[in-house]
């Protein structure tokens, strides 16, 4: 298998990979850069288990090639917390429950995250920004609470 040097940013460090270029972003994030939070679900785009934030769009990490993160800036869970604390969605999702088996939870508050940031892009709320990942634990009431929470919070910060 031919592998290609890949320059990404990761979470604000430049990263350097080798990559077969049609392989999974997400493959590449895990086994490359040690971005385990990143999960594996359906390898279909079906759950956003696998979510990251590309050039500031919410994406399927298993449904990108790697080719096409070349010169991108990639945000992963690995990347929100700060000196030791808890991005406020993070901390939100620890308060309320919102996070049980943690298979969904890195693509929940990645989507949690964009959401906030952007909200005008789901004006059905926090239950459209979240409706492409899939959680089988939680019944998602907790986790719409989280983002609620973090919502305010941040807001009003």
């Amino acid at each position: 298998m031919i592998h290609t040097p890949i320059q990404f940013s990761l979470n604000g460090e430049k990263r350097s990979v080798a990559a077969h270029p049609m392989e999974p972003l997400l493959d590449v994030l895990r086994r490359e850069c040690g971005a385990t939070g990143t999960k594996y679900g359906c390898g279909e785009g079906e759950c956003g288990a696998c979510s990251v934030i590309i050039n500031g769009e919410l994406a399927m990490s298993c449904m990108i090639p790697a080719c096409q993160a070349a010169d991108a800036t990639i945000e992963t869970i690995e990347g929100l917390a700060r000196d030791g604390e808890l991005h406020p969605v993070q901390q939100a999702f620890l308060e309320t429950g919102g996070a049980q088996c943690g298979i969904c939870t890195p693509g929940m508050v990645l989507a949690a995250v964009q959401y906030i940031r952007h909200p005008e892009r789901s004006p059905g709320g926090a239950a459209e920004a979240l409706e492409g990942n899939l959680c089988r634990c939680t019944g998602y009431s907790a986790i719409f609470r989280a983002v609620e929470l973090a919502r305010s919070r941040m807001e009003s910060a």
